[in-house]
């Protein structure tokens, strides 16, 4: 029984889809002015992590995440690149792509732009103004935050809190054109030689929120699943679309409503931000280590929990990586020598079942990945042991490199097997060294390992036979 913490109640509920064996799920994406930082990479490698744990428990998922292509940022980078605003959001587009399929992100279902969707945009903002929850004024809408009875719930702020702080915070020539201080825009009068598109209200463009509520119900229906996206989305940005959202079409938006936390940099955790500076973006940090290394950096910590960016933590992310790389190569390095099948085979076999049940038992706990990685770890522990026995079974050691791989495909890692990655001239030279060393000249042996090692071959001679591994030179 998978059960996830929701953002709305504050506590963790048994997932129940609305449609059984299939989840529909929303995820909100970048405003495509820039290259992602490593705080928006964490939001996008948590979710996918959770999607492919929910495939793996046999749930067939939509996954919707949109582009935010129209917004100030982008209009503003525009100008500063000499470039149309559709010009810099395919740029910054492709960028999210080449990012985040170097991280090994699964592709959404669907990839929604707001640009794409703008009649729906505007008609759905019709709907709220027939409805009364919506006015018009001077070209710009906004909604009636009061109007809508359930204003508030998921941040579980007070409106009257709300909209004194608002009051402080707005120029008096927004005061003038609001209803209440709390009202927040669904369509804004465009400023001259901003993009806009035309409109019932006059020439202009969307508000942010309003977007995804569009899309989120356009491609996955009134009511969703699971609704997801970083901490500091749930105000004003999920608020105001769960307002918008029910407000249009009397149904609760989202059953399930799941936020990951900040990444933090420095010793005083302070949150990544591109506004305070102090990002690293992932496109940077692709360049100079490897993409793994930082999946598994990003995918293992439990999503909720606050992640410290720092040297060390890659470091650690690098050496557990390498653990299990190893293990991986020394299975697949004895499947040539195994035997067919062993009496001792279905002890094993129920000890990798085990290490299944208890990775299952920890990811249906609100996808506690640490605790799914401690089980790999348990995993790959019998895997070792085993493999350094005299003599293994086929099918065992298959089992455990297919559990294996399974698992830590849920955290989006991939490892492939020396076999895969020797070269011919490389295996020549291995034998060649292993014939020298069979008629006891050492020498040759020796001057064959040296030829390796400027190759950046590891040798490991072990009583099962030689083994290589690439370093760094």
């Amino acid at each position: 029984m998978i059960k996830i913490y929701n953002s709305l109640t504050r506590e963790k509920e048994e997932l129940k889809p609305l449609r059984p064996g299939e989840i529909s799920m929303y995820v909100c994406g970048p405003t495509v002015y820039n290259y992602i930082h490593i705080g928006n990479a964490r939001s996008t490698v948590a979710f996918d992590t959770v999607r492919r744990y929910l495939e793996y428990r046999g749930y067939q998922v939509k996954y919707v995440s949109n582009f935010t292509d129209v917004d100030d940022k982008i209009i503003n980078r525009a100008h500063e690149e000499g470039l149309t605003t559709d010009e810099v959001a395919d740029k910054y587009i492709q960028a999210f792509y080449q990012d985040t399929d170097a991280l090994n992100v699964m592709r959404a279902t669907a990839n929604p732009r707001v640009v794409e969707n703008m009649a729906d945009i505007i008609a759905f903002v019709a709907d709220l103004i027939d409805k009364g929850y919506a006015y018009a004024t001077n070209g710009d809408v906004y909604f009636r935050a009061r109007q809508f009875k359930g204003y508030g719930k998921l941040s579980d702020q007070n409106l009257d809190d709300l909209r004194e702080g608002a009051s402080q915070r707005l120029a008096s020539d927004d005061q003038a054109v609001k209803e209440d201080s709390v009202d927040f825009a669904l369509w804004k009068a465009a400023k001259p030689g901003e993009v806009s598109w035309d409109s019932p209200w006059g020439i202009g463009r969307p508000g942010w929120h309003i977007e995804c509520s569009v899309m989120a119900t356009k491609y996955l229906g009134d009511t969703i699943d699971i609704h997801a996206g970083g901490h500091d989305l749930i105000f004003p940005h999920h608020e105001n679309e769960i307002a918008q959202s029910e407000a249009k079409t009397g149904q609760t938006f989202a059953n399930y409503w799941m936020h990951n936390g900040f990444v933090t940099m420095g010793d005083d955790g302070e949150k990544m931000s591109k506004s305070l500076g102090n990002f690293v973006l992932a496109h940077d940090l692709i360049a100079e280590i490897d993409p793994q290394v930082i999946r598994y950096f990003l995918a293992t910590a439990h999503y909720r929990s606050p992640l410290k960016f720092s040297q060390q933590n890659i470091q650690d992310a690098k050496n557990n990586l390498e653990k299990l790389n190893n293990a991986y190569k020394n299975a697949n390095y004895r499947l040539p020598t195994a035997v067919q099948a062993l009496d001792q085979d279905d002890h094993e076999l129920a000890k990798i079942a085990s290490h299944e049940a208890a990775f299952v038992a920890a990811m249906d706990d609100d996808i506690n990945t640490p605790n799914g990685m401690t089980v790999i770890f348990q995993l790959i522990r019998d895997m070792n042991v085993y493999s350094e026995q005299d003599q293994v079974s086929q099918a065992v050691l298959q089992a455990y490199l297919d559990s294996f791989s399974q698992l830590t495909g849920v955290f989006g890692l991939i490892f492939t097997s020396e076999a895969d990655l020797l070269e011919d001239d490389i295996q020549a030279l291995i034998d060649d060294r292993q014939a020298a060393r069979q008629n006891k000249d050492f020498a040759r042996a020796d001057q064959i390992r040296d030829q390796l090692k400027a190759q950046g071959i590891e040798l490991d001679d072990t009583p099962q036979g030689t083994r290589w591994k690439r370093v760094d030179q």
